[in-house]
């Protein structure tokens, strides 16, 4: 007796319950008695397997952005000679009609084909397979014509062929395979002619019954528009834009600084969170616990008396003012992101009208947030599992639907890792029914087999380990794996060079190089990538001793920043920007590949479009404190150059042209200049 296992099921439109299903299962096996064979000793000769792209056998959809190609391969197989009928079917999910594509057989037994992916949204996959017979008699005729044997018997069985498909025929398709069948069964010269005919092979596969068709699982790849691929992040504290150390910035005078950074050749305007600010155990700067009556508090202690979640910090301005900052950064050519962090301050309006949404103590008291040893009494997280998780769900749900109405549809997650995976998983899917075009950028620095089960989840960026990745060894492995594995099909990494949370080491004693180093990296490793604005381009290292924490970080206090000062960076990320959206070759990961160097400090790698129109060359020196030479191994063939000639690199970041010779060729780096080369291939 076999008992079946937990079988999952629906219960409304999100609930998850169990039911066990009992069954009782007797095999009888006589001696004589072929129990399992299949009734019809043609069926399932064909054999479909390792259909890619796929993520988890199906489970999760693949990744791609509208106006790709999707390149599907698939291992199909028959026993013996038979010819193989192999297509690929795609359609838009929801469409009633599917699209074949005939795949083209790449030899041991590989077959491919593509389709162009034209909607936002998902599209379905699958590969199907028959045993062609016409083709099979036809390619045996072929062999025997060309060996001189005599083929009258098969032009015969062809004729017969060609008669069984006129049957199932109609019109003048019906006539002129009747036809065709006629000149197979004459006794003239013609036959062999008429039976190799494409023409006649193309009739008879239109009118194929398949009998034999088997098909594989149904896959999906999941459609975004291009920024889900390609964008340079920009974060800043809104109230920090103004003049006035002593009071917060409105959203409006933070407008005044969308020109600048339209003009650094960002795509994305990432705001921290801009909601009521909660007073209650307000953190004073640099994370006292205590904060004066003027401090501002954590923009992530969200909630206050002004409102929750759908409301505007007063200092800010109002919800008119976020619109019109909104309308200001498209007026620039930029997208506005939000901070979406699913966490309430003691005084959010939730706590009083919802305190079944939280988790309590036993004397009642709602549980603030604990991290051990530290403890966050600012802060409040919510109990996904409570009895009353629906509601809570749709909340949250209803938040981010509230926020895209007024033209924001993209969003940074704080902390995804510590809410549930299914939850992520319905409400992206829930939002994207009403805005396919929203993002949603997973800042999850966790273990590695979290972050990906949250981009297979629906989250459409991640966050990287990038930030601690600093030697060449490192780089070279992390991004491998990055761009060259089953991960690529469905994370998007979006490399940020540093957060409000995270100033590296390297940061910290690296100068003024060390932010160059890392600009480079971030945007020519990765199609996304992103600067913690202020500090970044006026390279400020100074952390408090010991951590990867900000001296008097924004997260408490309003800083007031010179993006003038002497020894910023503002113009080499003009240069990095502006050569990213001039160069298609940095627009995608998938082409990455790093090439050899004879000193360990130098990282070289190029990236390139698939016709090698557009070749970019990077070298960087990942020591920021001393000068680096050596000689590059430049792969010739793979990036398109001719070995015989000399070729032309032109150097983005100090505007200077290169004449190089052959496959190996000498760099010298001097980070107190300029710590990187990214060469573009002049053809």
């Amino acid at each position: 007796m076999e008992v079946a296992p937990p079988t999952l099921v629906a219960d409304g439109p999100f609930a998850l319950s169990f039911i066990r299903r009992s069954r009782t299962v007797v095999r009888m096996r006589a001696r004589t008695t072929m129990t399992d064979a299949p009734t019809d000793a043609k069926a399932m000769r064909v054999v479909i397997e390792n259909v890619r792209p796929r993520v988890d056998d199906g489970r999760y959809p693949v990744k791609r952005t509208r106006c790709e190609m999707v390149e599907v391969l698939a291992d199909v197989l028959v026993d013996g000679q038979d010819a193989l009928g192999v297509v690929l079917r795609h359609r838009f999910a929801g469409d009633a009609e599917w699209i074949e594509t005939a795949m083209e057989a790449l030899g041991n037994d590989l077959w491919r084909a593509t389709f162009v992916l034209e909607r936002i949204g998902t599209y379905e996959y699958a590969v199907g397979a028959w045993i062609d017979r016409f083709g099979t008699w036809r390619t045996e005729l072929a062999t025997k014509v060309e060996a001189h044997r005599d083929v009258a018997s098969e032009l015969l069985e062809g004729a017969a062929l060609v008669r069984a498909a006129a049957a199932r025929a109609s019109g003048e398709a019906r006539v002129a395979l009747e036809r065709a069948a006629a000149i197979l069964s004459a006794r003239d010269d013609t036959r062999i002619e008429a039976a190799l005919d494409p023409t006649l092979v193309a009739a008879i596969a239109a009118v194929d019954p398949r009998t034999d068709a088997v098909e594989s699982p149904v896959l999906r790849v999941r459609v975004d528009r291009e920024r889900a691929r390609f964008g340079a992040w920009y974060e800043m504290f809104p109230r920090s834009a103004g003049a006035d150390p002593t009071r917060s910035a409105t959203l409006r005078e933070a407008a005044a600084r969308l020109p600048d950074i339209a003009a650094m050749g960002f795509d994305v305007v990432y705001l921290a969170p801009i909601h009521p600010i909660g007073v209650t155990h307000r953190k004073g700067p640099n994370n006292a616990p205590v904060a004066a009556p003027d401090d501002p508090g954590s923009p992530w202690a969200i909630g206050a008396a002004a409102g929750g979640h759908a409301a505007v910090e007063p200092a800010l301005g109002t919800l008119a003012d976020l619109e019109a900052f909104v309308a200001a950064a498209r007026a620039h050519g930029l997208e506005v992101a939000l901070d979406l962090a699913l966490q309430c301050s003691p005084d959010h309006p939730w706590l009083r009208e919802h305190p079944e949404w939280f988790r309590h103590r036993p004397d009642g008291t709602i549980k603030c947030a604990e991290n051990p040893p530290h403890v966050f009494e600012d802060i409040h997280f919510f109990d996904f599992e409570s009895a009353a998780w629906r509601t809570l769900w749709e909340a949250l749900r209803d938040v981010v639907l509230f926020w895209a109405r007024r033209g924001v549809c993209l969003f940074r997650v704080d902390n995804p890792h510590t809410k549930p995976f299914v939850f992520w998983e319905w409400l992206i899917a829930d939002v994207h029914r009403v805005h396919p075009d929203a993002i949603f950028l997973a800042e999850a620095f966790t273990r590695p087999k979290v972050m990906k089960q949250l981009s297979k989840r629906g989250f459409t960026q991640s966050y990287t380990y990038f930030t601690w990745r600093t030697t060449k060894a490192e780089l070279v492995e992390y991004f491998t794996e990055l761009t060259q594995t089953e991960v690529r099909e469905y994370l998007r990494p979006n490399l940020f060079t540093n957060t409000p949370d995270v100033l590296h080491e390297f940061l910290q004693t690296g100068g003024r190089a060390a932010f160059q180093i890392r600009l480079v990296l971030a945007a020519t490793l990765g199609a996304s990538y992103g600067i913690y604005g202020p500090p970044f381009e006026l390279c400020v290292g100074d952390a408090i001793p010991g951590t990867e924490e900000y001296r008097d970080s924004e997260k408490y206090q309003v800083r007031i920043w010179d993006h003038d000062a002497a020894g910023n960076i503002r113009d080499v990320v003009t240069r990095v920007n502006r050569a990213r959206h001039a160069h298609r070759a940095l627009h995608f990961d998938d082409r990455l590949r790093f090439h050899d160097v004879d000193d360990e400090r130098l990282l070289v790698y190029s990236k390139t479009t698939p016709d090698l129109s557009d070749v970019v060359l990077v070298v960087v020196d990942l020591d920021p404190h001393r000068a680096v030479e050596g000689w590059v191994e430049v792969p010739l063939a793979e990036l398109g150059i001719d070995s015989g000639a000399p070729y032309e690199l032109h150097d983005v970041l100090s505007d200077t042209l290169y004449v190089w010779n052959g496959a190996r060729n000498y760099v010298r780096l001097d980070p107190a200049t300029m710590p990187a080369h990214v060469l573009v291939l002049r053809r």
